[in-house]
């Protein structure tokens, strides 16, 4: 599957914590796009992981998504984002400075989600946690349609996600 994206474009990937959502950014957009919650974890905390840093973490995921689309930049947003007000929040962005949003959802089964997981090197989740955010995904997928976003794609297996590509419209 091929998926294109116009540049500029907020681009808002949506799935549990090791669905693979950073490595489809890596291979499939600019690096300097890419913006990651655990990445601002990471810069905030030396710990990509530690959850007590995200309040700040997404301040400045925020700053940096604001500046992006205020100067027009295909923005990703490599978080999460299964709550509805962080996606509100994300889109109200990209209205302002009248770019499009994208929604690539990954909507994977949860077993996979669970192997996907446990293949992270040294940084999966409890499985508490991913069995939760499965729940908060079906949840979100029952509210994304109807959120307005210019396109939205929905990945369903581990072996879509690595042979989709995406192609970005200029």
């Amino acid at each position: 599957m091929q998926l294109t994206v116009p540049d500029p474009s907020l681009v808002l990937l949506i799935g549990p914590s090791g669905s693979g959502k950073s490595t489809f950014a890596a291979r499939s957009f600019p690096p300097t796009a890419v913006l990651s919650s655990d990445e601002m974890r990471r810069l905030l905390a030396d710990d990509p992981s530690d959850q007590s840093a995200s309040a700040d973490a997404f301040r400045v995921l925020a700053l940096l998504v604001d500046g992006r689309l205020s100067r027009r930049l295909l923005t990703v947003v490599d978080a999460t984002n299964l709550r509805a007000a962080s996606r509100r929040r994300w889109r109200a962005m990209a209205r302002r400075y009248g770019v499009p949003a994208i929604a690539i959802c990954f909507d994977l089964s949860l077993a996979s989600y669970l192997e996907l997981n446990r293949r992270r090197a040294g940084r999966s989740v409890e499985e508490w946690v991913v069995r939760e955010q499965f729940e908060r995904m079906a949840a979100a997928l029952t509210d994304i349609a109807d959120e307005g976003y210019a396109a939205l794609h929905l990945l369903r297996d581990p072996a879509e996600v690595a042979a989709t590509t995406v192609s970005i419209a200029r």
